[in-house]
């Protein structure tokens, strides 16, 4: 039987079945229970939850498993910890294909070794067919922050730059096209990454890092509203730095979507002191998951609470939070 049963969320044989052929094997026996005691060398945690029910499970680039990871541990790489350790909670549909939940389970031990942490303990409970869409994750997540390191949008001060770490817009495409069974060429495949490795780089080429945050739902434009909201302070940013492709571009015009507004998984927004800025971003581009940062504008005393977006044509634009929902299920 290659599906799942409403036994394999009983508590009985089913589901033991189910943890020991296809959970442990690929989290470890500690990943199996309903808790696990854990070495945390600090008294300064982060602690941080999140659900994924995109849909489409599987798109270019990734998968709602790998998603949940890699998602959970920027929560807390861009809090300023060091991820150590996350939980699983599986919500499956009567039916569910078992291979393609070995599909997912794989992707997201694969993307736990290589962000360098350990999925500790989960859940598992299976509703009627019709009663979900597949497959729902929740996953948490504890990381240690380091003595010292604050990430706070009021340590954010005019004249300091605002960094991206990469493309823009990609997941979101990618879903969205996946979804919707359209094709590019080149094709638009998920940025969906653990950014906690980039972190640790940026901090070994300054401290002066003084506010993180990735860029998922309403993206980059409502991230950056979030800021201004936040700090009190004017974000100004210029169309001609932002890394959005081309490919993107030119999906995004056929779609009728904004790329501002357009999810990422794997990038993030980071505010350094401007001093530091150009040596964060060198050490960024080095770094397999930076490859094109770039600043992309400065913080202002004023307006207050505003984002402002230089156009090409010598304008600027007043840029607000995304209204409603571009792209709903998106992660």
């Amino acid at each position: 039987m290659d599906r799942i049963l409403l036994g394999h969320g009983s508590g009985g044989k089913l589901m033991h079945e189910l943890i020991r052929n296809h959970f442990s094997p690929a989290f470890g026996n500690s990943g199996s229970g309903d808790s696990a005691i854990v070495n945390v060398p600090t008294n300064r945690i982060a602690y941080t939850t999140d659900s994924y029910v995109v849909t489409p499970l599987f798109f270019p680039g990734g998968n709602i498993g790998e998603l949940a990871v890699n998602g959970t541990v920027n929560d807390l790489a861009v809090s300023g910890a060091d991820p150590l350790f996350l939980t699983a909670g599986f919500v499956i549909e009567e039916g569910f294909l078992l291979s393609d939940l070995k599909k997912i389970v794989s992707s997201m031990s694969a993307a736990a070794s290589k962000a360098g942490v350990q999925i500790v303990a989960g859940d598992t409970k299976v509703v009627n067919k019709g009663k979900a869409d597949g497959i729902f994750i929740n996953t948490s997540g504890i990381g240690v922050l380091p003595a010292g390191r604050d990430i706070a949008a009021s340590n954010i001060k005019p004249g300091d730059a605002v960094i991206v770490s990469n493309d823009l817009g990609s997941h979101g495409v990618s879903v969205i096209a996946e979804r919707n069974g359209l094709t590019f060429d080149p094709p638009i495949v998920s940025d969906t990454r653990a950014l906690n490795s980039l972190v640790k780089t940026m901090y070994q080429a300054s401290p002066d890092v003084r506010f993180m945050r990735d860029p998922t739902r309403g993206g980059l434009a409502t991230t950056l509203k979030e800021v201004a909201l936040e700090s009190g302070f004017c974000i100004r940013i210029r169309d001609k730095d932002l890394p959005i492709p081309a490919g993107v571009k030119g999906a995004c015009s056929l779609l009728g979507l904004d790329p501002l507004f357009v999810a990422n998984e794997g990038v993030l927004i980071a505010i350094v002191a401007r001093s530091a800025a150009d040596a964060v971003v060198a050490s960024m581009k080095n770094h397999e998951d930076g490859g094109h940062a770039a600043i992309i504008g400065e913080v202002e005393e004023g307006p207050a609470k505003t984002v402002l977006l230089e156009t090409n044509i010598g304008g600027s634009r007043v840029i607000d939070m995304l209204q409603g929902e571009q792209l709903p299920r998106i992660c």
